[in-house]
């Protein structure tokens, strides 16, 4: 089974890289597959790799339901 989670690009870096956050936590991540990234967007994260834009608002559900995972909350 494969996670991608959602992450919001705090800046964008040469070659198709840029520097992101989830929760405080920063990466630098490749968005050599998607194209036209910037600052504020929300990107489809996994392993490394941004696969997807994804809107704010379904990146804020989807952040809310994993947090609700993590505490054992989920319905």
């Amino acid at each position: 089974m494969c996670l991608a989670i959602p992450v919001q690009v705090k800046e964008v870096l040469p070659d198709n890289m840029a520097k992101v956050t989830l929760d405080g936590v920063s990466k630098i991540i490749s968005t050599a597959l998607v194209d036209d990234v910037k600052p504020g967007d929300y990107l489809v994260l996994h392993v490394g790799y941004a696969l997807a834009k994804i809107d704010p608002e379904e990146a804020e559900r989807t952040l809310e339901l994993l947090r609700q995972a993590a505490l054992g909350d989920a319905a």
